[in-house]
C-alpha cells in the first residue's frame, strides 16, 4: 500500500470492494480439493447460505452480474442441478448451522410461483435452513415482483425484499440502459407493502448521463414516500463487455463525471441523514435500525456456503465458486457445464483462490472498515494474535491524511474516508492479488 494521502488527490470512484479477494482473483486451483476436507476445521455454528438464481427477464446496461437473459426451459434443469449441489454439499460438510440465508442473481424472483416454492422447500430439507428461523433476503425486479410470487415468499417468511429500482425517472433509467415504467415500478413497491414482507431495501444508482444532484433528489423523495426500511446508494460504473461499456458509458470525463457523481452522493446522503435514516456504510442507510435477531454471524469471519453457478463459497483459507464471466456466451456455458455436474464433482473444489495469511488479514480490515463502526482492534488482536498496526502499518496513514479515526478500541473512517470507500478498498488490497486481478482475462 502507498501512503493514503493520495486517495485525497485520486478518483474517489475506483471500485466497489464488496468481497475480497474478487473473482477475478479465482482460478484453476492446482490440485482439486474434496469439499469434506475444506470445511474438515471450519467452525459451521454460524454460516451464511446463499443461493444463486442466474436468470434475469432482461440484461440492464449497467449489469456485469453473473446472469443470464434466455432462462425459458433452463429454470428446471437448473433447480435439480442445484438440489444435487445442496444435498452434495450439505453430506460433505456434516452437521451446520445457518445464521443467514439471501437468494440472489440475476433475479431470483424471475422464477415461476411453484419454482421459488421448491428452491426454498429444497433449502430446507437439505441444510435445515427456513426463512421462518433465520434472517433471509431476496433480490427482485419491477417487473416480475407479482403478488402470486410475493405470497410465496411471506408464506416461508422471507424477512427482506430489496429491489433494484436504480431511479423513478425514465430518462435517466433509458441512460443506464434499463428501461421501465414508472407505474410498474409503483406497482412493484405497492405490492411488496400489500405483502407485509417486514424489510423493504431500494436500490439506487447514481451517476446516470445528465442526471444532477436535483433530479437525483427526485428519486430520492420518491423512495421515501414509501417509507422504506433501509435504502442503498450505488454509483455507477461503467465496466467491460456491459451494454453500457459497449456504448462508450458516461459522456463526461473522468474527472467531471469523479465529481459530479461524489456531488450527488453528497446531496442524497445528506437527506438521507436529515430524514432519520442512520448510515451503516457508503452505501447502505436504515430506518430504524432493528436489534439483530438469529444466530450470530460476523461476515469478516464466518463462512458462507453459494449454492448455484455463480454463487462463491467463503472459508478461512480458501474462497471458491464456478468459473467467472459477464458476458452471455460465457455464462451460458458454465451454466451448461454446472447442470451436467454429477454429484462427484459438486463435492470438490476446482476453482478459487487459496488466502495466505496477508489477504486473511485485509479480508478483515475491509469486511470492518467500510462500515461505519470500523475495525475492532481488539477482536483483530484476538483474531490474528498481533496489533492491527503491527502487521499493516500503514494504516495508520489513512488516520494521517483524516481518512480515519485511530482510538484505543477502533480505526474507523471519517466523512470523507466513508465516501471515498471506492478507492480506500482498492488501496486496500494485496499487491499479489491485485496482479492477478489485472490479468485475469473476462470473457
Amino acid at each position: 500500500m502507498s501512503d493514503a494521502a493520495a486517495i485525497l488527490t485520486g478518483p474517489v470512484y475506483g471500485g466497489y470492494q464488496y468481497a475480497y479477494p474478487h473473482k477475478t482473483a479465482y482460478g484453476p486451483l492446482a490440485r482439486p480439493v474434496r469439499l469434506r476436507e475444506v470445511w474438515a476445521e471450519e467452525p459451521k455454528t454460524g454460516l451464511f447460505l446463499y443461493a444463486h438464481v442466474p436468470f434475469c427477464a432482461m440484461r440492464c446496461g449497467f449489469c456485469n452480474l453473473f446472469t443470464l437473459t434466455r432462462g425459458e426451459g433452463q429454470v428446471g434443469p437448473y433447480l435439480d442441478a442445484l438440489r444435487l449441489q445442496a444435498e452434495t454439499v450439505a453430506e460433505s460438510l456434516g452437521a451446520v448451522r445457518v445464521a443467514r440465508m439471501a437468494i440472489g442473481g440475476g433475479t431470483p424472483t424471475f422464477l415461476a410461483p411453484p419454482d421459488l416454492d421448491r428452491l426454498f422447500r429444497d433449502l430446507r430439507a437439505t441444510f435445515g435452513a427456513t426463512p421462518a428461523a433465520v434472517p433471509t433476503s431476496i433480490e427482485t425486479a419491477p417487473g416480475t415482483t407479482t403478488p402470486d410470487r410475493l405470497s410465496v415468499l411471506r408464506a416461508h417468511g422471507v424477512e427482506r425484499v430489496s429491489i433494484g429500482i436504480e431511479s423513478f425517472r425514465a430518462d435517466e433509467t433509458r441512460a443506464m440502459g434499463r428501461p421501465q415504467s414508472r407505474g410498474a415500478v409503483e406497482a412493484a413497491l405497492g405490492a411488496i407493502r400489500d405483502a407485509a414482507i417486514p424489510v423493504l431495501n431500494i436500490d439506487l444508482i447514481y451517476g446516470a448521463a445528465g442526471q444532477t444532484p436535483e433530479s437525483f433528489l427526485e428519486s430520492v423523495e420518491a423512495a421515501l414516500a414509501w417509507e422504506p426500511e433501509e435504502l442503498f446508494l450505488y454509483p455507477l460504473y461503467v465496466r467491460p463487455l456491459t451494454g453500457l461499456g459497449r456504448r462508450g458509458g458516461s459522456a463526461d470525463d473522468d474527472r467531471a463525471w469523479d465529481a459530479r457523481r461524489l456531488a450527488i452522493y453528497r446531496a442524497a446522503r445528506d437527506r438521507l441523514r436529515a430524514a432519520g435514516y442512520a448510515q451503516g456504510s457508503m452505501r447502505m442507510f436504515r430506518r430504524r435500525p432493528e436489534a439483530p435477531w438469529g444466530p450470530a454471524y460476523d461476515c469478516a469471519r464466518d463462512g458462507m456456503v453459494g449454492l448455484g453457478a455463480g454463487a462463491r463459497s467463503y472459508t478461512a483459507t480458501l474462497h471458491y465458486s464456478t468459473p467467472y464471466a459477464v458476458g452471455q456466451a460465457g455464462i451460458a456455458e458454465i451454466i451448461a457445464d454446472y447442470v451436467a455436474r454429477d454429484a462427484g464433482r459438486h463435492g470438490r473444489a476446482d476453482y478459487g483462490a487459496w488466502l495466505d495469511d496477508e489477504d486473511r488479514r485485509r479480508r478483515f480490515v475491509m469486511m470492518h472498515l467500510l462500515q461505519c463502526t470500523g475495525v475492532p482492534l481488539r477482536a483483530y488482536a484476538d483474531h490474528f494474535g498481533a496489533s492491527l498496526l503491527d502487521d499493516l502499518p500503514n494504516l495508520s496513514s489513512l488516520a494521517e491524511a483524516g481518512l480515519a479515526t485511530l482510538s484505543s478500541d477502533s480505526l474507523a473512517l471519517t466523512e470523507s474516508g466513508l465516501e471515498r470507500s471506492d478507492a480506500i478498498g482498492p488501496w486496500l488490497q494485496a499487491s499479489a492479488t491485485r496482479e492477478r486481478m489485472r490479468a485475469f482475462a473476462l470473457q
